[in-house]
């Protein structure tokens, strides 16, 4: 049974820090490019970060780029997303994802998917 169980979000204030822990279980995690989406209210799921197989290469939006990083740990299965100085416009639910092989910059190309955590930032 594959399941992705996220934790870390919450309440922040803007400019603060959060970090969100995703682990995986039920399937080898590291033939799967893992990535971060989120989707905010009344708004389309869009893309975050993703992260190659083995760690090398990260990806993010233009929009969280210099303030996220995607982090895996494929001994435990688990990969992260620490995101700094937070902004009010990144309130969202975020979910981690797993595509097979290749990473991902969109939500249909991903296989699995976690539960969702919420993240709030306030002003």
């Amino acid at each position: 049974q594959v399941q992705l169980v996220e934790s870390g979000g919450g309440l922040v204030q803007t400019e603060g820090s959060l970090r969100h822990s995703c682990a995986a279980s039920g399937f080898t995690f590291s033939s799967y490019a893992m990535g971060w989406l989120r989707q905010a209210p009344g708004k389309e799921r869009e893309f975050v970060a993703a992260i190659r197989r083995n760690g090398a290469n990260t990806y993010y939006a233009d929009s969280v780029k210099g303030r996220f990083t995607i982090s895996r740990d494929n001994a435990k299965n688990t990969v992260y997303l620490q995101m700094n100085s937070l902004k009010p416009e990144d309130t969202a639910d975020y979910y981690c994802a797993a595509k097979w092989w290749a990473y991902g910059s969109s939500w249909p190309e991903y296989d699995y998917w976690g539960q969702g955590t919420q993240v709030t930032v306030s002003s």
